[in-house]
């Protein structure tokens, strides 16, 4: 009986669960972030809901709070920023809120971001900006002034996803340019950024650049539902949301891989945050609510820093019926290996574990091609061309 009861309690830990119901047992989360051992969770219609357990109990906490739809959270120091139908922020962890939309001109929020101690809003007409954790926004809209969906940081470089494609800003929202290429699918309504990589989740799958959306190209090998919501970022795994659940990648989106024990097949995720033992996602639609899973139940697997690769030599370029790849690398050797159309087109891919490769490319055409090595999260591409 004793063994039989580990058992149950090991298969009840290695699951998605839901501790508690957010407060006034509202539905929809729609945004989660943590600070410390504060847990925020934004609401469809009930406001902010927060835990200071790791989500086994929530009280709301909307004192000041004028709109109960909560879209997006930042930190900035000790000061959270909530934003959804205008932005708030409180200086006491949600114990009081101070409404902080003075200069939008639309109120409708959709993402928050933050470049040094200035706090971008992605809004219904472009982006705004603040240097008072909102309590005077401006615009920063030059080159693009439609609905933002989705904002991400690189760096002091900004990222706006919209329906239309994404958009980038390297003088904090001054002069806005559209970097399409290779995007196939323009509805975006996520971004991420890990390592030199920024991904972008659409309603076609997502997508990578390593050259700050020069250049576009799909991950989606094992996804098996490609309407994304929602890319997070932890250590060197990433994860998207679904309406199909979960799924991370731990080889910066070469493959995916379900992460779902404990929900449906219909579940829909909008939201992600961590602390230093949970996975938090926050459910809009069945089951709603905020849900967390260890991170301890992801598979040992993928690569580690020790299995880095220092760099790649591709030869000889131009290249007629074969190229090799010497790879160099500071130990073991596990790598991916992408090969890409000029336009973005994924056409081969193999996962190897040898120092030098010959990649057999009789069957393309000549041209301008990419080749690109995966290991980490360290990624570099070369352009081959292919002369016969």
């Amino acid at each position: 009986m004793l063994t039989l009861l580990v058992l149950v309690i090991i298969q009840t830990k290695a699951q998605w669960t839901e501790p508690s119901p957010v407060a006034w047992n509202s539905q929809n989360v729609y945004a989660l972030a943590t600070s410390g051992n504060h847990l925020f969770a934004g609401t469809g219609s009930s406001g902010v809901s927060l835990s200071t357990n790791k989500a086994n109990s929530w009280s709301a906490i909307n004192n000041g709070l004028a709109s109960t739809g909560i879209s997006s959270f930042v930190i900035n120091g000790s000061t959270v920023i909530a934003a959804g139908y205008g932005a708030f922020y409180s200086n006491d962890n949600g114990g009081s809120w101070v409404s902080a939309s003075k200069g939008l001109i639309d109120s409708t929020i959709n993402d928050l971001a933050i470049i040094g101690n200035v706090v971008f809003a992605g809004t219904d007409k472009g982006v705004f900006a603040s240097t008072t954790n909102g309590a005077q926004w401006m615009a920063a809209n030059t080159g693009y002034t439609n609905q933002v969906s989705s904002l991400a940081v690189k760096g002091t470089t900004l990222f706006a996803g919209s329906y239309n494609g994404v958009y980038i800003s390297t003088n904090n929202g001054g002069i806005w340019t559209k970097i399409v290429n290779g995007l196939t699918n323009k509805e975006v309504s996520t971004l991420a950024v890990l390592g030199d990589q920024i991904f972008a989740g659409t309603s076609g799958g997502v997508f990578v650049s390593s050259n700050d959306g020069a250049l576009w190209t799909p991950i989606n090998n094992g996804l098996n539902n490609l309407n994304i919501f929602a890319l997070y970022v932890n250590s060197s795994n990433l994860f998207a949301g679904t309406d199909n659940g979960v799924f991370y990648s731990a080889n910066m989106g070469a493959n995916w891989n379900s992460f779902n024990t404990g929900f449906s097949d219909t579940v829909t995720v909008q939201a992600f945050t961590s602390d230093d033992e949970y996975l938090y996602a926050g459910m809009r639609l069945e089951p709603y609510g905020v849900w967390r899973r260890p991170l301890a139940d992801l598979p040992k697997t993928g690569f580690s820093e020790g299995r880095s690769v220092s760099s790649f030599a591709l030869y000889p370029n131009p290249a007629n019926e074969q190229v090799t790849l010497d790879i160099q690398s500071k130990s073991t050797l596990e790598v991916t290996i992408h090969m890409y159309s000029l336009n973005g087109v994924l056409l081969k891919t193999a996962l190897v574990k040898q120092s030098q490769l010959q990649l057999q490319i009789s069957d393309l055409a000549n041209g301008i091609y990419f080749v690109e090595v995966i290991s980490g999260n360290w990624a570099q591409k070369q352009k081959l061309v292919i002369n016969r």
